[in-house]
């Protein structure tokens, strides 16, 4: 049994795979942003988003703390989970990057469609907003004079599989478990 096996300290063996990292993207549909403030601390909101050729888009208001912030500093980051996904729980990507703001007319009406269209496709009949959702309104809704679009770009990930740490684990837990008693 190596070091790895018996612990926890280096967990770069439990590595989403690449496609599975991106079934993750394509399906989580909500993501936590996080950006610097003034002074330095990282802060972040849980958003909605649209994967695009390997991007993050998503919306806010211009009058948001996190636009004035990526205005004066683009670096941020998106944290995803499977949890709520059909994929289970247990797999995450934090990805390291950088957001440009939008704020013309033909970047915003193609992201509100897209969002505007996931949104539809994924109607919850329980939720009353999606439920009896029109795309095409949806869109006009979002069409406001403050509103922006955010376009994050990926430069680096740390993917994790929970499923591949608790399948390479098991056998070594138990064994520790026994040694313990």
């Amino acid at each position: 049994m190596n070091d790895q096996s018996k612990n926890y300290d280096d967990v770069k063996q439990y590595r989403l795979d690449p496609e599975r990292e991106q079934e993750l993207i394509n399906s989580a549909g909500e993501c936590v942003f996080i950006w610097a403030n003034k002074a330095g601390h990282p802060i972040g909101v849980i958003t909605a988003y649209v994967p695009v050729d390997g991007k993050i888009w998503m919306t806010a208001t211009k009058e948001r703390v996190r636009i004035k912030a990526i205005g004066r500093d683009g670096r941020s980051s998106c944290v995803f989970t499977s949890k709520g996904t059909h994929m289970g729980g247990g797999k995450t990507v934090t990805y390291k990057g950088h957001t440009v703001i939008h704020d013309d007319e033909k970047t915003k009406l193609w992201f509100y469609n897209l969002l505007a269209m996931g949104m539809a496709m994924s109607k919850d009949e329980g939720n009353a907003f999606t439920k009896d959702l029109k795309p095409e309104l949806f869109v006009k809704f979002l069409d406001t004079p403050e509103r922006i679009v955010l376009e994050f770009t990926p430069e680096m990930s740390i993917p994790f599989d929970g499923d591949k740490m608790a399948a390479g684990t098991a056998e070594a837990y138990a064994q520790f478990a026994a040694d313990e008693a």
